[in-house]
């Protein structure tokens, strides 16, 4: 019971502080997204997004999926606790990382032509793709420096470089965007890029590694297992953000750029306020559970602790999100927003079905079914971009939201198919009861904002949304003990 304790503790601690970081990230997302909103509009916000998206799809095919599979290699060897073993895989992986960063920039220099055409119809955006492909070199230097600290445990670091990053960049971007409007998009991701670059290997150059010299040979000797991991991820990746480059594409060509701007946009703000359970789960949740993955029945409850937890601390969050996303998406950015809230909507029931996913398809990696999670991922990927596609023509940014919803319920279905026959996986009764009792206050919520009149949605709402809090906060001091939590982590809080 006690060891049942401490793992429900290290979740929560573990969502806690990566909590934090989210909490001010949003603050700054807020600032920064109401800044553009005003600045740029829709559009502006669109051809960012276009940007965005292609200089990300480049760097998900020329990066190798270092950023994921160096971690292995990396913590092994810093557990052996060789010196010698631990200077030679961060030499490795220090090289393969500038050979991905050089790839992926030259890849975007010589191809902004093709690029502008496709991505805009035009050769408007040549130079911006050739003044963007730095950006692909920083990154995954970057990328470099944050394996490093997670891999290494230095998450306090991780955590500051992040949250610096945002405030930072938001002081450099924002008198751009002022000064210069749309004619600063490209400046300020560049500037954004180099800084965050900096902040990475100011806090990287902490780890005290020994720089050696490695060989060709031991290049090609230590990086084979981390390419060809990495490769398996960098497919699936490509895949994912190909699906998400082809909806924006179709959705400029059927609605204009606009659309893509609000599409962006409302997606950012669910992801945004959601996102520190995702972010726990591939920092903290990934490796634990690579820990206990070769015994099924420690798996199996860790699976089962993480769906719980996640649900547990969503449900709260998107019951406010279906009552108030009016006043959130006009706070963070403007009226000419307000179009995207149903999709934002139907995305917040989706968010019931991915939380509890994820919990369950991060056992493929734990267990180094790398051929088996891309597989999974690419059938996923196909139905998604169909539904989204669909969706959009029948129902418009509605529609989006609508596919969201249905997309991740199938992949609930098939993960945990998958998992039941492959690792004998099934859920509690404790974690059915959770999701039933809060994904019908979610729905509840959905249905009383879109039906009643004003004054009494938000009535009807504020009850729901504070019978969601108190079920989840019974739920979670059961299994955990949470006042003497929240005592214990206030005493260390005030220590430090």
């Amino acid at each position: 019971m006690n060891d049942q304790k401490s793992s429900f503790r290290q979740i929560v601690k573990a969502t806690s502080l990566f909590g934090g970081v989210q909490v001010f990230q949003i603050i700054i997302s807020i600032v920064r997204a109401k800044i553009i909103a005003v600045l740029l509009g829709p559009a502006g916000m669109g051809i960012s997004g276009l940007l965005t998206a292609t200089t990300s799809l480049i760097a998900g095919l020329t990066g190798l999926g270092l950023g994921t599979s160096a971690i292995k290699n990396i913590s092994a060897a810093d557990a052996s606790g060789d010196e010698s073993r631990i200077s030679t895989i961060v030499a490795v992986f220090r090289k393969l990382v500038w050979i991905t960063g050089l790839l992926g920039a030259a890849v975007t220099l010589l191809l902004s032509p093709w690029l502008s055409e496709i991505t805009f119809g035009n050769k408007n955006y040549t130079l911006a793709f050739v003044w963007l492909s730095v950006t692909l070199l920083f990154n995954q230097l970057s990328i470099g420096q944050s394996v490093l600290l997670q891999a290494m445990r230095k998450i306090q670091f991780l955590a500051k470089a992040s949250m610096a990053g945002s405030f930072f960049g938001l002081l450099i971007s924002a008198p751009l965007y002022y000064y210069w409007r749309i004619e600063a998009i490209v400046p300020a991701l560049i500037l954004s890029s180099a800084l965050g670059l900096f902040l990475e290997w100011y806090y990287g150059r902490r780890i005290p590694v020994k720089k050696i010299d490695v060989s060709f040979s031991t290049i090609l000797d230590e990086g084979r297992d981390m390419v060809q991991m990495g490769f398996m991820l960098t497919i699936s990746g490509l895949i994912t953000t190909a699906g998400s480059y082809i909806v924006r594409i179709f959705l400029s060509a059927e609605g204009g750029v606009a659309e893509v701007g609000l599409y962006n946009a409302g997606f950012a703000i669910i992801n945004t306020y959601v996102g520190l359970v995702f972010s726990a789960m591939g920092t903290d949740y990934y490796p634990r559970l690579s820990g206990v993955s070769h015994d099924n029945g420690q798996a199996n409850r860790l699976i089962n602790q993480q769906s719980e937890v996640s649900i547990l601390i969503l449900a709260p969050v998107l019951s406010v999100f279906f009552i108030f996303i009016n006043w959130v998406v006009v706070l963070m950015y403007s009226t000419k927003f307000v179009p995207v809230n149903g999709m934002i909507q139907w995305a917040a029931l989706g968010m019931y079905f991915k939380a509890v996913s994820w919990s369950i398809a991060f056992i493929l990696l734990a267990k180094g079914e790398s051929k088996l999670f891309f597989w999974n991922e690419l059938l996923a990927n196909v139905y998604v971009l169909l539904f989204n596609l669909l969706g959009y023509k029948l129902a418009g940014l509605d529609g989006l939201g609508v596919s969201f919803l249905l997309g991740y319920a199938v992949y609930l279905i098939q993960v945990y198919l998958l998992a039941r026959i492959k690792y004998n996986f099934s859920f509690d009764f404790g974690f059915y009861k959770i999701f039933v009792i809060q994904f019908l206050i979610g729905l509840l919520c959905f249905i009383a904002i879109r039906m009643l009149a004003v004054p009494w949605a938000y009535t009807a709402g504020l009850l729901l949304i504070a019978l969601s809090s108190i079920y989840s906060y019974r739920e979670m001091d059961k299994r955990m003990d949470l006042m003497q939590l929240i005592t214990d982590m206030k005493s260390r809080f005030i220590k430090k």
